[in-house]
């Protein structure tokens, strides 16, 4: 390794901690390229979701999820991340091009890398313990660090309408041939999957805990923990928004959503993305003007609670060889 240049075992090593961020219907809609000093990330269109996703949002903010994740690597690695975002106006793929400058690693940077393997998507009621406040407000100092609004929904009312999104969004795509086609297609995974959601980390039954309603996938196999122990409203919601609406603006909402989903996890926290009430023009709108006051453009939602007590581990989501997304820089 070279003073000012990590070498490649290094770059692989942050790459593959990149590649652990989660992604709309685990689709990893990401691709790298290997400079000689420089790593670059790049939209994967083939992996979009026509049906869930007609506007490419999710797959934008999955890719700056990583985007994230690949900084905080290399910062566990020695090496501090100089993003130039949206560096190429001729390529609208070419998302981020990431150069790199010595540093020390901090207790933090570590906790934060350690948090990486470690994550997962939990789609399960989760037990009636509030989070601490002081808890809440790292959470949305992390995404106001990405340069992201972070927002408890805090109040009786901006949470009847949230929930209320979240309802009428899985009920408009639930009567799409075309979405639930793509659910089936990108859900219920079994041994051998390289991406999609596999059945053992999909709740079966029930999937409305309190008052949110999750995303209804094919094929469940996770058996819940006891109700008696779980919350009657699905622990606390978030919504993470921006100024504007655009490419950049998504990007840097996928950073701060994977922020804030390592800070919860090295918590101990359960998480979930709710990206569904996003997906649909007329719930996004009542997000909007009814959670936000108008004041900014949603961009995520997210589940943050305590997972069940003697709530069983869940199993790691598969992903793609970094053979498959990586390639060098030519």
């Amino acid at each position: 390794m070279s003073r000012m240049q990590p070498d490649e075992k290094t770059l692989r090593a942050a790459l593959s901690l990149a590649c652990r961020a989660p992604s709309v219907h685990n689709s990893q809609p990401w691709r790298w390229k290997l400079g000689e000093r420089s790593v670059h990330l790049y939209a994967d269109q083939t992996r979009s979701m026509l049906a869930t996703d007609p506007y490419g949002a999710d797959l934008i903010i999955s890719c700056g999820a990583a985007l994230h994740h690949l900084r905080v690597g290399l910062a566990a690695l020695g090496w501090r991340a100089i993003v130039h975002r949206l560096p190429n106006p001729a390529d609208p793929d070419h998302l981020a091009a990431v150069e790199f400058t010595r540093h020390e690693p901090t207790q933090a940077d570590i906790a934060l890398a350690a948090a990486i393997p470690r994550r997962r998507t939990d789609r399960r009621a989760y037990s009636s313990w509030a989070v601490p406040g002081e808890l809440i407000k790292q959470l949305v100092t992390r995404a106001e660090d990405e340069g992201v609004l972070a927002r408890e929904v805090g109040t009786a009312e901006a949470r009847y309408h949230l929930v209320a999104a979240i309802a009428q969004a899985a009920a408009a795509q639930e009567s799409d041939p075309e979405y639930r086609s793509e659910i089936r297609a990108w859900s219920g995974m079994h041994t051998g999957s390289v991406a999609g959601v596999p059945a053992a980390n999909i709740p079966s039954g029930e999937r409305t805990y309190g008052d949110v309603q999750v995303r209804e996938f094919s094929a469940g196999e996770l058996l819940q923990t006891d109700r008696r122990q779980l919350s009657e409203d699905a622990g606390s919601l978030f919504v993470l928004s921006t100024s504007s609406d655009d490419t950049l603006s998504r990007l840097r909402a996928g950073e701060a959503t994977s922020a804030v989903l390592l800070e919860a996890t090295s918590a101990g926290l359960a998480t979930c993305p709710l990206s569904q009430p996003l997906e649909v023009l007329s719930t996004k709108d009542l997000v909007r003007d009814h959670v936000l006051g108008g004041t900014s453009c949603p961009q995520m939602v997210l589940r943050i609670g305590w997972a069940g007590f003697n709530a069983d581990p869940l199993p790691p989501t598969p992903r793609r060889p970094l053979i498959d997304v990586l390639e060098e820089l030519r």
